[in-house]
């Protein structure tokens, strides 16, 4: 009887090793191909005119972010 209770208890041990020592599935490769064919931006006449009138004055970060907003909306 002791022989027996001892080797369930031996299984059941090894078997919760191995049921946590499972990893899951690696997610899909992402592949090169996909990433570089992304469409170009395209930027309209307006949007140029701003960044350059941006550039002109020396703009950075935010304070250029809300003048080409502003601009852009004029």
């Amino acid at each position: 009887m002791r022989t027996t209770l001892a080797a369930l208890a031996a299984a059941a041990t090894l078997m919760a090793g191995t049921a946590a020592a499972q990893t899951p599935s690696p997610a899909p490769a992402k592949t090169p191909a996909a990433n570089s064919a992304k469409a170009p931006v395209v930027r309209t006449a307006k949007s140029l005119d701003c960044s350059k009138q941006a550039d002109a004055k020396g703009l950075h970060g935010k304070p250029r972010k809300s003048f080409m907003s502003g601009c852009k909306r004029a």
